[in-house]
């Protein structure tokens, strides 16, 4: 499921950063930071009251910005705007009501999208009182918090949580098999799109996706309906496209969290790249099924296979489950083997293994390998299950889930593997202590 983004927008040192981190600190809000760098970009997945949603915080809005920074800023924030499923305008208690808070409202009506109009930094009762004041701009009674202390977070929470819109039917898992195309700018994401909708010669639809900038395409590809999820091009990092490449980020995510399986395309001109490797990790944590596409195939004069992908192995060694093609979007090349792949890795995540065939796996494996240990005890795994597939996920139950430690996790995981594949996928392995549910 997509989840809602709640952008909180204001004039600089209103306390937006503040508001982010105060929720983010709430145990009982938050389920987990988004992948990679997600801290440095101020994003992060919400939690309250069963209804998920995606924050972020954006940079202080300036309406005429003077410097190139400014600008970059501006450009965020407006990207933020259209992004957004709701809107907390956060203005400043103690300043009071000032001119650019009434630019930013005036430009804020013209969004015409759902908006909370939040004072911060009421720190007292006569803050409080005072911030009736911002009535004035026409958005109704504004919403009294201290970010700082946490007063009214909760309540705010609440309130966003009523005015979200309502999440959207379950899909079919059968209904469609939901393709995103990720990477960085410029690799061929469009034109592989593009390429592979014109082979298939059975486009259904075309229309506006989630973002300004991407379109879901639903085709057939030999009698499976496909839809094929367009991402904007995550940029590398720099002082003015901090910002413009945070939005660009939240996209890819918010597709990636749509699909099932994920085309990581390479650019096989520019290969060993970080915000590659960044973007992969997205897809992993996500546990998303993994293609790894290396793109511009045609433009490459050595051709050894097998050197190209040990390298590329040593770039995603978290994903040595994926599979790796080699294309080229322009000449065709290689293309025609990509939904064959996808069909593939989307009935890996659909394996569902018994579970006397999981506790066999599982027990060989203890069997075989020095078990942990802490505090005087010794790891014991009581039994183990499948207990659930897109992705596959396992559960084991244990005498002390906290003997666990990410060693021996991947060890199970590989001993899983070499049992049964599960190509082009991530497993999910969760660890119980006896007792816990």
């Amino acid at each position: 499921m997509i989840k809602p983004v709640v952008a909180i927008v204001g004039r600089p040192n209103t306390g937006k950063s503040t508001l982010l981190n105060r929720i983010v600190g709430k145990p009982q809000a938050i389920v987990e930071d988004l992948p990679g760098t997600t801290r440095d970009r101020n994003m992060a997945d919400v939690a309250w009251q069963g209804v998920e949603f995606t924050l972020v915080d954006t940079g202080g809005l300036e309406m005429a910005p003077g410097t190139s920074i400014a600008r970059g800023i501006k450009a965020q924030v407006e990207t933020a705007i259209e992004e957004a499923a709701l809107i907390l305008f956060l203005v400043d208690s103690k300043d009071g009501l000032t001119p650019a808070d009434q630019e930013i409202a005036d430009r804020l009506r013209k969004a015409s999208k759902p908006l909370l109009l939040v004072a911060n930094k009421a720190d007292n009762q006569r803050l409080e009182s005072e911030a009736l004041e911002f009535y004035e701009l026409g958005f109704g009674e504004p919403f009294v918090i201290s970010a700082h202390h946490g007063r009214g977070i909760a309540e705010l929470l609440d309130r966003i949580v009523s005015l979200l819109p309502p999440a959207p039917p379950a899909e079919s898992a059968t209904e469609a098999i939901k393709v995103a195309i990720a990477g960085r700018p410029n690799v061929g994401k469009s034109l592989l799109l593009n390429t592979l909708v014109g082979e298939a010669r059975s486009i259904v639809d075309a229309t506006p996706g989630t973002t300004r900038d991407a379109v879901d395409t639903m085709f057939d590809f030999e009698g499976q309906k496909v839809l094929l999820i367009d991402t904007a091009g995550v940029r590398r990092r720099g002082k003015v496209e901090v910002g413009i490449e945070k939005y660009s980020v939240t996209r890819t995510l918010r597709a990636i969290d749509r699909a099932d399986v994920v085309l990581l395309v390479l650019d096989a001109t520019e290969i060993n790249t970080a915000q590659d490797t960044h973007i992969g990790g997205y897809i992993q944590e996500a546990a998303k099924g993994i293609i790894i596409i290396v793109n511009k195939w045609d433009l490459i004069e050595t051709k050894d296979i097998a050197d190209w992908h040990k390298t590329i192995r040593n770039r995603f060694k978290f994903a040595s489950f994926a599979p790796i093609l080699y294309t080229s979007a322009k000449s065709g090349l290689g293309v025609d083997k990509i939904m064959p792949e996808v069909r593939h890795v989307f009935e890996e995540r659909q394996t569902r293994l018994p579970t006397a065939a999981v506790n066999n796996i599982v027990q060989e494996a203890v069997a075989s390998h020095i078990r942990p240990k802490g505090q005087g005890k010794e790891l014991k795994i009581l039994y183990a299950t499948q207990a659930d597939i897109n992705p596959p996920t396992f559960v084991f139950f244990t005498n002390d889930a906290k003997l666990v430690h990410f060693s021996y996790r991947r060890f199970l995981e590989n001993r899983i593997r070499r049992a049964y594949a599960f190509t082009g996928t991530p497993l999910r392995l969760i660890f119980k202590s006896r007792g816990e549910q």
